[in-house]
């Protein structure tokens, strides 16, 4: 997942209450859309006021079934969305927001592009999260930053766990450092990081 250098310094992107997009909103967007749609599929008849139900569910964090039918049925928004999500929509719009020429019409929208990621990372996983965290934007993130997965140091861990069971294996079963053991897995299993969960998620 390639995204932009980030802006210097790691940052929360304020909040901001949903609206329908504005003319110059959606013609920030329009470039990303077409750039990896690019084709596929029918052409969507009206894709702003879909993409406004998108944002319109992300922002509240309630399920699709509440979407109103106005934005088209609710399972239908809810495939497009992780169609787009597999295309690489929110991660492209998020990268473009961290880029130092954005213009202030997708500023004002980055809320609404910061939640869509979020909620696409159910979808894109540890993987996702990762490359959102590269650049610094930290709204996107599925989990505060402290909860994601550590691979270096949960290698180190790792290999370090296995050397200092060695010898154990060679003795009988009550020598196991069974409480030591029960320890160094709470220790793995946070360095292994959380998935995505409202209760571990940024504001």
């Amino acid at each position: 997942m390639s995204l932009p250098p980030p802006i210097p310094g790691r940052r929360y992107t304020s909040r901001r209450a949903w609206a329908p997009m504005t003319d110059a909103e959606w013609a920030g967007i329009l470039p990303h859309l077409r750039t990896v749609v690019m084709g596929e599929g029918r052409p969507l008849r009206d894709a702003r006021h879909r993409i406004d139900g998108m944002f319109r569910v992300a922002v509240s964090g309630l399920p699709w079934r509440t979407l109103p039918e106005e934005y088209g049925k609710p399972d239908t928004v809810s495939r497009h969305f992780r169609r787009l999500a597999h295309m690489g929509l929110w991660l492209r719009l998020v990268g473009a927001c961290a880029d130092r020429e954005a213009s202030p019409a997708l500023r004002r929208i980055e809320y609404f592009i910061c939640r869509a990621a979020r909620r696409a990372m159910r979808i894109l996983g540890q993987e996702g999260a990762m490359a959102v965290n590269g650049i610094g934007m930290l709204t996107a993130l599925p989990v505060w930053p402290i909860y994601l997965r550590r691979p270096a140091v949960l290698a180190q861990v790792t290999a370090m766990v296995s050397a200092w069971l060695a010898p154990f294996r060679r003795r009988p079963p009550e020598d196991f450092p069974e409480k030591e053991m029960r320890s160094w897995l709470r220790v793995i299993r946070f360095l292994e990081g959380k998935p995505w969960h409202r209760r571990w998620a940024p504001p």
